[in-house]
């Protein structure tokens, strides 16, 4: 089967299992600080440090700006590197700050957007299409562990840019499709590889 087809496949056997599935809805500065945090954690551990911000009435770029260093890296301890995630986050707002909040971001062109995200300190290309995708609604598919190792099942193998490509061809251009369908993978990710459920994997056979 060509990689086209595989991905094709792969997306119709995702719709059927978890169909119109609604995931990471929230307002756009608490996804952007999420998308700093989920770097290299479990999402149950971002959680935990989005509440604690919260509670501490830092969950916003203009509190993570004006917050102590010290009370955020205790917020958002749970989710490992925590004061290098504190560093990434004092960078990253005070970027959206400088180019007049994330009401001016939205207004930007997609393309402009994204060079900014990535201007910044610790922003990789993961974490910029997921702020694009999630805060944005833009259409910026996002190639992350679960995408890789989804792909790798099916024994696709390639770079993460010819990945984005692939999954763009196969979807149409709609931010709202993108996102459903990187939660479909994430979810089928977390239901079977992360448990090494790999017997019971209903897409090694896409492969063939």
């Amino acid at each position: 089967m060509e990689i086209d087809a595989r991905i094709q496949a792969l997306l119709q056997e995702l719709e059927g299992r978890y169909g119109a599935i609604s995931w990471w809805e929230a307002p756009p500065e608490e996804v952007v600080i999420g998308a700093v945090l989920t770097q290299q954690t479990r999402w149950e551990n971002v959680t935990r440090a989005i509440a604690n911000l919260k509670e501490a009435g830092c969950c916003s770029v203009a509190g993570v700006v004006g917050t102590e260093r010290e009370t955020i890296e205790a917020a958002v301890r749970p989710t490992g590197f925590f004061r290098v995630k504190t560093e990434r986050l004092k960078a990253l707002c005070g970027r959206v700050e400088e180019l007049g909040g994330v009401g001016a971001l939205g207004a930007m062109p997609t393309v402009r957007l994204r060079e900014e995200l990535l201007a910044v300190r610790g922003v990789g290309e993961e974490t910029a299409d997921s702020i694009l995708c999630y805060a944005f609604g833009r259409s910026a598919f996002v190639i992350d562990a679960y995408t890789r190792q989804v792909c790798r099942c099916m024994g696709i193998t390639a770079a993460d840019p010819e990945l984005r490509r692939l999954f763009e061809r196969a979807l149409p251009e709609d931010a709202e499709a993108y996102a459903r369908a990187h939660a479909w993978i994430v979810e089928y990710a977390k239901e079977y590889c992360r448990t090494e459920r790999c017997e019971e994997c209903r897409i090694r056979n896409l492969s063939e």
